[in-house]
């Protein structure tokens, strides 16, 4: 909505300014020929009228005879009586002339003065414009009231011309937030011209055809791994177990057995997870499920020992509060299993604690720490971690941190301030964990 005022704003205006600046440059050059063809025709015609005036004069000496009328005053003196004239005057060449005087009443008279020196005489022709000037007034006037009246008009018809122009793409948006809201697509190049706009839903319509048919492979590639990958992995867990069942095994081959169906669990849940995170940014979180966070925290602990092998690390779960979460267990698990299991494998030697309390759960490690500027790094897609070995967090925080962001949970990372360490975080509930 916002781009489409934009574009309809740009329209409206460059309308405004074409209409604009055309009438402004017609009445500019109107006022320059107007000016120009004037300015010629009467130095013309005065420079003729007191040529003649001074060649008639030369054959009919008369001094008092002037030529007067009520625009036009003439003088005839010799070269001896030249004082006579004015002196701004006197010195003036064959010419036509742009003379400014000052009357008595303080007035400003305009007025061209065309000068002829021939024979010994000199001849001047004066030719008041003042109504030239008056004449040009009004014409710049008129000319200002037409600027003002095409500036309007253009403006009007860059309102209704963007109106009419953005009525197809403003339809076409419309659809398209129908479509979102009824969950389905419908075709949408019949419903238009064939014309840019038709051309564009032609241009969505196979775009869309395309996304659906991905979005379907993709349904169908999720199903038939979840089928392909959960089948394995029952036999794994049913086989595990049967084995774990026999009398004659050793205490390090149930050890073994044990990790083996771990695995073959944690990989179970990851399964489970990320094809509900599949289906979900699809459709929506499923909330139908209630889990409690302390249960699987305890759970995510047990199984994550076998990581701690011979380091001088002690694991303690601490549960302050009661937290529940409207989300599967395969979700919690996965994600406390990435935190957990980071915490514990960067941790050399001294405590890994889990604390659960109303609305969050803290995980606290004493392990090499990380950078502050590096605590929202690490949940993107890619980025490992500097720790042990060089090794990092990968995809698993990434994972975590879609997670959290479909269930609305907040997650974060941060260093500690009393010790070496750092300590993950994830808020369920931010209105309990703040009143906590």
């Amino acid at each position: 909505m916002q781009s489409r005022r934009k574009l309809r704003f740009r329209l409206i205006v460059s309308f405004a300014l074409f209409g604009f600046g055309l009438s402004a440059l017609f009445a500019v050059a109107s006022l320059y020929v107007r000016a120009k063809v004037e300015n010629q025709l009467i130095n013309a015609s005065l420079q003729s009228d007191v040529d003649q005036a001074v060649e008639y004069k030369s054959t009919h000496p008369d001094p008092n005879d002037p030529l007067r009328s009520q625009l036009i005053d003439g003088w005839l003196w010799s070269d001896r009586t030249i004082y006579k004239a004015p002196l701004a005057w006197q010195n003036l060449g064959t010419g036509v002339y742009d003379m400014h005087d000052v009357e008595p009443d303080g007035h400003v008279r305009h007025y061209k003065l065309a000068v002829s020196r021939k024979y010994g005489l000199i001849g001047f022709l004066s030719y008041d414009i003042s109504r030239e000037d008056l004449g040009k007034r009004q014409l710049i006037t008129g000319l200002v009231s037409a600027v003002v009246l095409f500036s309007l008009l253009s403006l009007a018809i860059g309102l209704w011309l963007s109106r009419k122009v953005l009525k197809p793409v403003s339809e076409l948006a419309t659809r398209l937030r129908d479509f979102r809201k009824a969950g389905r697509a419908e075709l949408l190049a019949p419903h238009f011209a064939d014309d840019e706009v038709g051309e564009l839903a032609q241009a969505l319509d196979e775009y869309s055809a395309r996304l659906t048919a991905m979005v379907e492979r993709d349904r169908e590639f999720n199903s038939d791994v979840s089928h392909e990958l959960r089948t394995p992995l029952a036999v794994i867990a049913s086989t595990t177990e049967l084995l774990q069942g026999s009398p004659d095994l050793t205490d390090k081959l149930r050890e073994r057995l044990k990790r083996i169906e771990r695995a073959s669990r944690q990989a179970t849940e990851l399964i489970e997870a990320l094809l509900l995170l599949s289906r979900a940014e699809r459709r929506g979180p499923t909330r139908g499920e209630t889990t409690d966070v302390a249960k699987v925290a305890s759970d995510v602990i047990e199984s994550q020992r076998p990581q701690v092998r011979d380091k001088p690390v002690e694991i303690e779960l601490i549960q302050k509060g009661s937290v529940t979460v409207n989300a599967p267990p395969s979700v919690l698990s996965v994600a406390l299993t990435n935190i957990i299991g980071n915490a514990i494998k960067y941790t050399l030697e001294g405590r890994v604690t889990v604390e659960v309390d109303k609305g969050r759960i803290d995980v606290i490690d004493t392990g090499p720490g990380i950078k502050p500027e590096d605590a929202e790094r690490l949940f993107q897609r890619g980025v490992r971690g500097e720790g042990a070995g060089g090794s990092g967090a990968g995809l698993g925080l990434a994972i975590v941190r879609r997670l959290c962001e479909l269930y609305g949970w907040d997650v974060s990372m941060r260093p500690r301030s009393d010790a070496n360490g750092a300590i993950a975080t994830i808020i369920f509930d931010r209105s309990s964990a703040q009143a906590a």
